[in-house]
């Protein structure tokens, strides 16, 4: 990679109610404390922590009410600006010209470390379009309790890690794919099957691994497409549900940071 990559946070709402909110008097998930700060500001400091991390921009249907969050201020190279309603079409319009790569995470991947960021771009390298997940072995190992959604290939069970690293605009064929999908982001046979019937038939029979899936995914759209597995089990550990919060502020606790302020 030469030089920094521009990151973009993906912070914005989905439709309908989230119950993570209720009774908060948050009003957007990107601002619910977590460990005794706003999301969005773990996220964020991360990044810029991370040497090989440049511009970061968040995106946010209301981006202004994130750029007024004090928790964000006097950081460097940080940028708000407004999305749309979908997350494809959002990130359709935030890829930069021509080849460069862009990194993309999402606001509640509250426990990323520069460590992580390393590690994935490190993996990530010479793709199209590259996408971290968890085995779910290195995650149960540590975190038994924990509950994500996961896709059986041959040779394991994988967890999305929300970290992405897309190249340029060669990729947006396959965003305008995921706009029609990303409704069904937690049925993983129904995003598999959007790939075509080949990919479903392989997926189902374990015909391939995770990375040999994607690889084929990729090709489909002209793309070099792979998996970045993760060795920290914390990567695919985000804050969907309040069980999710409670093991993120224990994991917290133990790396010592205090858990202050939380949640009402």
């Amino acid at each position: 990679m030469n030089g920094p990559i521009a990151a973009i946070v993906l912070a914005g709402s989905r439709p309908g109610p989230d119950p993570l909110l209720s009774g908060t008097g948050v009003s957007t998930k990107a601002l619910l404390p977590v460990a005794g700060r706003p999301m969005l500001a773990h996220v964020v400091t991360a990044l810029r922590a991370a040497p090989d991390v440049g511009a970061i921009t968040i995106l946010a249907q209301d981006s202004a009410a994130l750029a007024a969050e004090p928790g964000l201020a006097g950081i460097a190279d940080l940028h708000f600006a407004d999305s749309g309603q979908g997350i494809s079409s959002s990130l359709a319009a935030a890829l930069p010209p021509g080849d460069d790569p862009l990194l993309v995470t999402t606001a509640d991947n509250v426990l990323l470390t520069p460590a992580m960021i390393a590690e994935f771009l490190r993996g990530a390298a010479d793709s199209d379009v590259a996408v971290a997940m968890v085995e779910r072995d290195v995650l149960l190992a540590r975190y038994p309790e924990s509950r994500r959604t996961w896709l059986k290939f041959r040779g394991g069970w994988w967890s999305g890690a929300n970290l992405f690293r897309l190249r340029g605009r060669r990729v947006l064929p396959l965003l305008d794919l995921w706009g029609r999908i990303e409704r069904d982001r937690k049925k993983g046979l129904k995003i598999v099957a959007a790939f075509g019937p080949w990919l479903l038939l392989g997926a189902l029979l374990r015909l391939f691994t995770v990375q040999q899936g994607v690889a084929r995914a990729g090709r489909r759209f002209g793309l070099a497409a792979k998996v970045v597995p993760m060795s920290q089990p914390e990567a695919c550990i985000d804050a969907d549900k309040p069980a999710d919060i409670e093991l993120i502020e224990a994991i917290f606790a133990a790396r010592g940071e205090a858990v202050i302020g939380r949640r009402p």
